[in-house]
């Protein structure tokens, strides 16, 4: 007789493994401008993998899809590195939780920021704050999509 491993995988605590993240939700409104991010905020949000009672190993994938128009200095921060897009982010967020792992959940947490007078001199700040002003008038909302996908490691014999 063959016994069946449990399989569990929650994202955010949720079956559902695609959620929109609107970065104005995510940092303090007390630094928004008129609701809208702008040069000088910033904010974070967390990804939370879970595969407390599943059996069997999980390996994930975290992809960002659909993404809306990014202000060209907003950067990106996890684990202490900082990137300059979704896309350059997402090749560090993957990974596998372990059968035997005691600890089943993961949690990302993801910092953004928007720096305000970017640039290593007097050229470079005024270039970059020409940016930041047309980007803050032309950019409603930043959003994308989080996708996490998760799939059954094999068991090893």
């Amino acid at each position: 007789m063959a016994e069946v491993a449990t399989w569990n995988f929650k994202v955010n605590g949720q079956k559902e493994q695609v959620q929109t993240i609107r970065l104005e939700s995510t940092c303090n409104n007390e630094t928004l401008v008129n609701g809208k991010i702008a040069p000088g905020t910033n904010g974070n949000f967390n990804i939370m993998i879970d595969g407390t009672s599943s059996n069997v190993g999980i390996h994930y994938d975290i992809k960002f899809t659909n993404e809306s128009t990014k202000p060209t200095n907003l950067k990106f921060v996890y684990n202490h590195q900082e990137y300059n897009s979704i896309s350059e982010l997402e090749t560090v967020l993957s990974g596998t939780i372990q059968a035997n792992e005691e600890e089943k959940i993961k949690i990302f947490t993801i910092t953004w920021q928007w720096p305000y007078e970017t640039g290593n001199n007097e050229s470079e700040i005024a270039n970059n704050d020409k940016i930041d002003t047309q980007n803050a008038q032309d950019i409603a909302s930043y959003i994308f999509r989080v996708t996490v996908s998760g799939t059954q490691v094999e068991p090893q014999t």
